[in-house]
């Protein structure tokens, strides 16, 4: 799935799966390099989208104060 189709609700999914996976003991080295890095690109979208929500609302808030 592309970045720009996974929503934030998906990527919340994901990292609370990663999360599991990472506080198993026997995880496999390897896997939990690729594991991090996946965690890494969904936290960053995360954020983004929050951050692009907030502008938003920030935008609606302007609009309704100047009408």
């Amino acid at each position: 799935m592309s970045e720009e189709t996974i929503g934030y609700t998906q990527a919340l999914e994901e990292l609370k799966a990663i999360l599991v996976e990472l506080e198993d003991t026997t995880v496999d080295v390897d896997l939990l390099a690729d594991r991090v890095a996946r965690a890494d690109e969904l936290l960053i979208l995360c954020r983004n989208r929050l951050e692009a929500a907030e502008i938003q609302v920030q935008r609606i808030i302007v609009e309704k104060d100047n009408n």
